[in-house]
């Protein structure tokens, strides 16, 4: 059984070896831990920085029983792993954080949005589509346009397709390979924000300041933190991350991406139940970043002040983008990240800079 708060020297285990993954490593190894990655990528960027790794399917039952034997606590750095792996590794003893929970809901939009309204935190309408009539029943409720996703799978734009009422419901459907979807409709909004929180295993609860979010082609680009906002708008943010935790009895970092309507009330479109895209600012913005704060939560530590000490524009480096770091470093104000994938390959996250500024804008 895995006493808390885990001693340096412990090892965390991280299912998936992307870019999150490699960052959580890096700030595990700040804190005197070891990382053991499973990935089924051979040469992944998390790998590299590892102490230990295992390339094997995630639903591979020695690699299961590999990680979970040298692991105090595992972890995932992205919500697609499949839940049956992370229930199986429960099932074989070892810690998983954030629970099951979190990462089953988060997997099926119908059942995630469904799980944030009975919670009491808005969301725009949605329908679940599973036929041509339920998606002529969606207009009918929703409106002559809808938003059309796939309920499962699907990332930064892709597994989702614009839809009106005149358009052939069986080509929509066919267009997103006749799987079981979810029809939303149009968020009127008129920004796009975020909040990054974490809670910790004794129930302590720390939120990063809002940011705001600017996408391309269902990509972020850039987010701007601390966002500007009135008040109420912050204890809006506050309340819905705070009843979003608690509700899933959660530990570690989650990212909630909101939509703020013209009437100023935020409506959450989804959260990530891990170190998200939205927060990476942090790395350079704030006294604790959220991949420490991840580390620190599921290993059982205090969790680290969040407060801003520069104000910082976040713009990922998408493809080729990432080939100008020589000119990017030469910039003062800017740190760059990359995270050391091997292909750049157009839309592809090939790393992120933080251009950094006095918090009073000056």
């Amino acid at each position: 059984m895995t006493v808390f708060p885990l001693p340096p020297g412990s090892t965390i285990g991280i299912l998936g070896g992307g870019q999150l993954g490699r960052m959580l490593a890096m700030a595990a190894a700040r804190l005197g831990f070891d990382t053991a990655i499973l990935t089924p990528e051979a040469d992944s960027p998390a790998a590299r920085v590892a102490a230990r790794v295992i390339v094997a399917d995630y639903a591979d039952p020695a690699a299961l029983r590999t990680l979970a034997g040298i692991s105090q606590v595992i972890t995932f750095e992205f919500e697609n792993v499949p839940a049956a792996a992370a229930a199986e590794l429960q099932r074989l003893g070892a810690e998983v954080a954030p629970a099951t929970r979190a990462l089953a809901v988060s997997q099926d939009r119908l059942e995630e949005k469904s799980f944030l309204n009975a919670a009491g935190i808005g969301t725009v309408g949605f329908a679940a589509v599973d036929s041509e009539a339920d998606l002529l029943a969606a207009f009918q409720r929703l409106g002559p346009s809808l938003l059309l996703k796939t309920r499962r799978g699907g990332y930064d734009g892709k597994g989702q397709s614009w839809v009106r009422r005149s358009d052939d419901p069986a080509a929509a459907l066919a267009s997103l390979g006749n799987l079981p979807c979810i029809a939303e409709a149009p968020a009127d909004f008129r920004r796009e924000m975020a909040v990054i929180a974490a809670r910790g295993r004794d129930g302590e609860i720390a939120l990063y300041p809002l940011t705001e979010s600017h996408h391309e082609n269902g990509i972020l680009r850039r987010t701007s933190a601390p966002a500007k906002g009135s008040p109420r708008l912050f204890a809006e943010a506050e309340k819905i991350a705070t009843t979003l935790l608690i509700a899933l009895e959660y530990v570690g970092v989650l990212g909630v991406e909101l939509f703020e309507d013209d009437d100023g009330r935020l409506l959450v479109n989804e959260f990530a139940p891990r170190v998200h895209n939205t927060g990476h600012w942090t790395l350079d913005g704030c006294e604790v970043d959220q991949f420490e704060q991840h580390i620190r939560a599921v290993s059982g530590w205090p969790l680290g002040p969040t407060a801003a000490i520069h104000h910082v524009e976040m713009t990922n480096l998408l493809g080729e983008e990432a080939g100008a770091w020589e000119k990017l470093a030469r910039e003062p104000e800017t740190r760059v990240w990359l995270y050391g994938k091997r292909q750049a390959l157009a839309g592809r996250k090939m790393g992120h800079v933080n251009r950094l500024s006095r918090l009073d804008g000056a």
